[in-house]
């Protein structure tokens, strides 16, 4: 266990090669506000999860963060992607990646490997936070927020009724908002636009068109090939697609097939969107291989779609700076 609180990242006592600057360990911040560095940066794209419900060792669960003008917007929020946001707070000096600074969360639909940090967001640190978390997302909402705040009854009681010092005690509970489809949130040149995708049996299922003063970033979520989600991508900056291997895909059952091409874009599909979307940047993440190489998958999607494309790892960031 890692209980050092000097100028060190890793618990050897070993320079972190995940961080530009050496940084002290469990730091609490108080931030006065948005600093004029903050406010002329260009918008960012963090990739903070772009595993599956398959456990891995190198990718957390799917969640991506917008970063533009001092704010951090996230999109999922799985397994994992709560440490990776902190990690990519210090790697990229983003300091509202922060946990209590993340302002909003949007989700793209209720399955565990796209909401199980929500609590894990919403608490960490919870009494440090000045406002409470915006949290977006489809019908069902309500119901998750209310059962995770009936999980952490005993947390919040303890803190809340002892002698810890808790400036604003209902910052606890976040304000959860059910979205349908058009505009569901807007602060100054920032829009998030919510339309909705084909994720076979689950609806409503949301992908999210996000416009900044200078860039257009679209997230499919979890998702088939639909017009829908053509009209919305075309001539976005950045796509950012789930997708599933074609050749893996003929690895599993017939009864998996059946319900892949239903509920998810097959990496031919997805190649022959975005020949049609033309992305600025096509950003592939939440894969499915079936034991195939992951570089497979993107040589799939090139064999159809000549633009630019990558293979998303945790913790890259668009555009490359």
């Amino acid at each position: 266990m890692c209980t050092s609180f000097l100028l060190l990242t890793g618990c050897d006592g070993e320079p972190d090669d995940r961080f530009e600057k050496q940084v002290h360990s469990a730091v609490v911040e108080l931030r006065d506000g948005v600093t004029e560095k903050e406010l002329s940066t260009g918008t960012r794209v963090v990739m903070l999860g772009t595993g599956t419900p398959v456990p891995d060792a190198y990718r957390a669960g799917a969640g991506i963060a917008i970063v533009h003008k001092g704010e951090a917007y996230l999109f999922d929020v799985g397994p994992g992607t709560v440490q990776n946001a902190i990690t990519a707070r210090y790697k990229y000096d983003i300091p509202s990646l922060y946990p209590t600074e993340i302002c909003c969360v949007f989700l793209t639909h209720l399955h565990s490997d796209h909401t199980l940090d929500y609590s894990e967001l919403n608490f960490t640190l919870w009494w440090r936070r000045r406002e409470r978390l915006l949290a977006f997302g489809p019908s069902g909402l309500t119901e998750m927020t209310d059962g995770m705040l009936a999980m952490m009854q005993p947390d919040i009681r303890l803190r809340s009724s002892g002698d810890q010092p808790v400036e604003q005690a209902a910052v606890y509970a976040p304000v959860a908002t059910e979205i349908g489809e058009g505009i569901v949130f807007e602060k100054d040149d920032l829009t998030v636009e919510a339309f909705a995708v084909s994720h076979g049996e689950i609806r409503p299922a949301f992908g999210y068109r996000v416009t900044t003063d200078d860039l257009t970033i679209v997230i499919s979520g979890d998702t088939a090939y639909s017009e829908r989600l053509l009209e919305m991508a075309t001539g976005a900056d950045i796509l950012i697609h789930e997708y599933i291997s074609n050749e893996g895909l003929l690895r599993t059952s017939t009864a998996f097939q059946a319900y892949h091409r239903k509920s998810h874009t097959i990496t031919t599909d997805l190649g022959r969107l975005a020949s049609e979307a033309k992305p600025g940047l096509l950003v592939l993440y939440h894969g499915l291989h079936y034991g195939l190489p992951e570089q497979d998958a993107l040589a799939e999607v090139k064999a159809v779609y000549d633009g630019n494309v990558v293979l998303a790892s945790d913790l890259d960031s668009f555009p490359v700076q």
